[in-house]
């Protein structure tokens, strides 16, 4: 399966992200959020993430959010345009104010954080179907949406199910989990999710989300739950993903579940976790638009989650495209032998650049 879309609309990109940002602030030394007495400020959204990442892959990306009318609002359209992402499309809303955050030194993929969200009413909370410029968010090759939307509001809820919706000529639907168990205390519960996630044709899901919002337990449970996706890709942590795809030219496939092709995760000097998930996303819809198989989809998401997670911060460069696609094609013995620290994603484009020097 490859991205297809509108390609002939006048204002087509490559990907549209749509969802919440919110400005981030880190601490300025370890502590408990009662004794941090100065915090730093960055930016933070699972779609927004992997809109910057693919536009530094150098895809075409637009970020589809709204903001408030506010400084902090500024910041986040700023900086995600600066990353190189159409932010044309993020309206400001006069009424609400932007959501922040503020976060703990402790690693959130351990738990071992504190977080305080202040994105209750929030102007990205208030999106609907009806005051989001929908022509703007069709026109991509591949739409990226993710959970995390669906669990704000009943009209965020709306605008997912429109957008997951079949319909002739739809983007290529790519949809992130994304389980926040704090975010769902309203009528709906994540039996939402896998809704939505069976309206997409792409998902991207932990093993452990699945588990704790669904209670599936394995790979190929999750795909016996999610038929209709073209691929479903199951994030097994530490030991690797796992895609299943059908086959799309009609020939039989290994069973029931469609093709199920496993690669292990790399072998990373880890400096901070958070981000990896939605940079493992980026580098597998890269590789999807470039139409690679399946096995190199996943080899490209592991190689661009190293990237974030051997630098600190949500947001990393991801390895130019010739050096990942070198490391892609390495035989299986010589794939699970690498092992990535920080600055991998510098090193061979200075052997490059040593090369090319007279």
């Amino acid at each position: 399966m490859t991205a297809t879309g509108p390609r002939n609309a006048p204002d087509v990109v490559d990907v549209v992200a749509l969802g919440e940002s919110m400005v981030t602030f880190l601490p300025s030394r370890p502590g408990r959020l009662a004794d941090v007495p100065s915090f730093d400020r960055g930016i933070g959204g699972a779609e927004s993430n992997v809109a910057c990442v693919l536009a530094a892959a150098g895809h075409t990306t637009r970020w589809v959010s709204a903001v408030g009318a506010d400084g902090f609002g500024d910041h986040l359209v700023e900086t995600i345009g600066g990353h190189g992402v159409d932010v044309a499309h993020v309206r400001r809303d006069p009424a609400r104010p932007t959501g922040v955050y503020f976060r703990t030194a402790g690693d959130r993929a351990t738990d071992a954080h504190e977080v305080a969200y202040y994105r209750a009413g929030s102007a990205a909370s208030a999106m609907t179907p009806a005051d989001v410029d929908l022509d703007a968010v069709r026109a991509g090759r591949v739409l990226h949406l993710s959970g995390i939307t669906a669990a704000l509001s009943s009209g965020c809820l709306d605008l997912l199910r429109e957008l997951t919706a079949p319909r002739p000529g739809r983007p290529l639907v790519s949809f992130d989990v994304n389980h926040r168990p704090s975010l769902w205390r309203g009528p709906h519960g994540p039996e939402v999710l896998l809704e939505l996630a069976r309206g997409a044709d792409v998902v991207f899901v932990g093993d452990d989300e699945a588990r704790e919002a669904w209670g599936l337990h394995g790979a190929r449970a999750v795909r016996q739950a999610l038929p209709e996706p073209e691929i479903v890709v199951v994030k097994q942590g530490r030991g690797g993903a796992v895609a299943f795809d059908k086959d799309t030219r009609g020939l039989p496939c290994g069973d029931a579940d469609g093709t199920a092709t496993f690669v292990r995760a790399l072998n990373v000097d880890v400096v901070a976790a958070v981000g990896a998930g939605d940079a493992f996303a980026a580098g597998f819809l890269s590789a999807t638009l470039r139409g690679l198989p399946v096995r190199d989809r996943l080899r490209h998401g592991h190689l661009t989650a190293a990237a974030v997670l051997t630098a600190p911060g949500d947001l990393a460069a991801p390895p130019a495209r010739a050096h990942a696609d070198r490391l892609a094609a390495l035989d299986d013995t010589a794939w699970g032998r690498l092992r990535l620290g920080p600055g991998w994603t510098r090193a061979d484009e200075e052997a490059d650049e040593e090369a090319r020097t007279p």
